[in-house]
């Protein structure tokens, strides 16, 4: 059962400097994209010092990673209501991951960075542990909605779901400015369906 106890000033005051740092990173990433946008400008829009910044993130990267997991988190939650809904394996699978799709799109440069910190940052860092936790109900996600509506077992499923989420991370990951939403959905589609059971 979790805590009910109210925090107290230090534990509140910790929480508002994040929340600002959030909004900050956010507003800032999303306006100017992440490679344009400095720590020192997120620092003085947030209101703390820089030396009070990397205390949150070390680095731009890991600023990213924290604004984006939320963002991951929500999309997540969309998709497994619109997996739950569907009547077929590819509809679910569809309706999982295009949510994803779309989060990682709203700033094309942003989800890139995001997805390249995820790959190939520090995996001891929390936000980027965060970030293969979010893959990893992700997956998990994946191999439910198999399981439920596919004639196969948890450890079948369990593969394609991995195959899957590589199909999605990759398909996101190469795909440039000029690539519609629409176009990575449609080639996320065309991919799993050649490998999902029918």
């Amino acid at each position: 059962m979790p805590d009910a106890r109210p925090l107290g000033r230090r534990e509140r005051n910790k929480q508002e400097k994040l929340d600002r740092i959030v909004a900050a990173a956010s507003e800032l990433f999303a306006e100017h994209g992440v490679d344009e946008v400095t720590t020192q400008q997120i620092a003085d829009a947030a209101d703390i010092g820089t030396g009070t910044l990397f205390l949150y993130a070390k680095t731009k990267g890991e600023l990213l990673l924290l604004v984006q997991n939320a963002h991951y988190a929500d999309a997540l939650v969309e998709g497994r209501a619109a997996a739950e809904a569907a009547h077929s394996t590819l509809d679910a699978v569809m309706g999982l991951t295009t949510p994803v799709i779309e989060c990682n799109r709203r700033q094309v440069e942003n989800g890139r960075v995001y997805l390249r910190e995820m790959a190939f940052g520090d995996p001891t860092e929390p936000h980027h542990a965060e970030a293969l936790t979010i893959v990893g109900q992700t997956e998990q996600a994946l191999a439910d909605t198999l399981t439920r509506l596919a004639p196969i077992d948890e450890a079948e499923a369990s593969v394609l779901a991995h195959v899957v989420s590589a199909i999605l991370f990759v398909t996101m990951a190469s795909s440039g400015p000029g690539v519609s939403i629409a176009d990575i959905v449609a080639s996320v589609r065309t991919q799993a369906a050649a490998i999902l059971p029918r």
